[in-house]
């Protein structure tokens, strides 16, 4: 048998902590199964106007995407503000200001209202930094999209690491990909998206000439068979660890020194007193201990703590590591932690 105790809204603590799990896949197969659904992506900056999906090339091991669609896509998004400037280090965002008026026909646009400038700047860093992105004509990208389900919350800096036949690429913790055997700057990873963009092989950034001028493989800024390598070999192999917000509800269950002092257990309690005399048999409320069970004092111990709704339906049990005696002159505090 059990006792009830109703908790208050003090007694119950929600504490969210992070937890990172590590993931290795080996294989396309590994990368395509349908519990993980990693794919790859060729992205070519295709000059042809307007846009045929009839002839379009496409891209992608698990799902079809079109190729100029991806390249243009992975600009705007993400290089929108170096992609026209002259500066590696890019063009600060454009953003309007909205004054609500009477109605929508008097609501005021401070600022400009123009797509031009518009952008995700999402490197997960507070450090002022080069990036590059290829802009001649057919020039290529590859792009690694790992779905919200591996990475969590985001993928941890300096845990993502890419090998192919051509070569293995890691992150720098810093948003920045890595060549790892010419230690090379060769794209930028977006740990909050899941996604890792290949823009170069070797290190624009430092080899004296502006992407603007010079985005072609002349002068060794972009080597498509690397690229198209990393996206489209079957023997790659992806690692990296994933970040997960989970809460630990911690509910303290106390049972003050006056409660819960003696047993409930039909079996070594008469559950009354017999008291007989002239006027007849009669029996008391009080509980009754047989000799087997105690001579003198009688202490009960917990080894069992129940969570119920309102409706005292058993949510869950908590079990202790050995049987707790409950003390008669202070109270006791059971701690139960359970993580979701």
């Amino acid at each position: 048998m059990g006792a009830y105790k109703q908790l208050l809204s003090s007694d119950v603590i929600v504490v969210p902590f992070e937890v990172n799990k590590g993931f290795t896949f080996q294989g396309a197969a590994a990368l395509t199964a349908s519990d993980v659904g990693i794919d790859r992506y060729l992205g070519k900056n295709i000059q042809t106007l307007p846009f045929d999906p009839s002839t379009a090339p496409t891209t992608g091991q698990i799902t079809t995407q079109y190729q100029q669609l991806i390249f243009s896509s992975i600009k705007q998004l993400y290089y929108g503000n170096i992609a026209s400037s002259s500066s590696t280090y890019g063009l600060p965002t454009t953003t309007s200001s909205l004054i609500p008026g009477k109605d929508p026909e008097g609501d005021v646009f401070v600022g400009t209202t123009s797509s031009i400038g518009r952008y995700t700047d999402s490197f997960s860093t507070t450090l002022t930094f080069s990036k590059y992105f290829p802009v001649s004509n057919s020039a290529e990208i590859g792009v690694l999209s790992i779905p919200s389900g591996l990475f969590g919350n985001y993928i941890t800096p300096g845990t993502f690491r890419w090998t192919a036949d051509s070569g293995s690429i890691l992150d720098d913790g810093e948003g920045n990909l890595i060549l790892s055997a010419s230690q090379n700057f060769c794209g930028n990873i977006f740990y909050e998206q899941g996604l890792a963009v290949i823009t170069s092989d070797s290190d624009p950034l430092n080899d004296g000439y502006d992407f603007g001028k010079y985005g072609s493989s002349t002068y060794g800024l972009t080597d498509p068979i690397i690229i198209q390598n990393l996206v489209t070999s079957s023997n790659v192999t992806c690692s990296f660890s994933s970040s997960f917000t989970i809460y630990e509800t911690q509910y303290k269950c106390t049972i003050n020194e006056n409660e819960y002092n003696f047993t409930l257990n039909p079996s070594i309690s008469s559950g009354s007193t017999q008291i007989s005399s002239s006027a007849g048999t009669f029996f008391t409320p009080s509980q009754y201990l047989y000799d087997f069970v105690s001579g003198s004092v009688f202490t009960p111990y917990v080894t069992t703590v129940g969570l119920y709704d309102d409706n005292q339906n058993l949510l869950a049990v908590g079990k202790l590591a050995q049987p707790l005696p409950l003390s008669p002159t202070t109270d006791t505090t059971i701690l139960i932690n359970i993580d979701r």
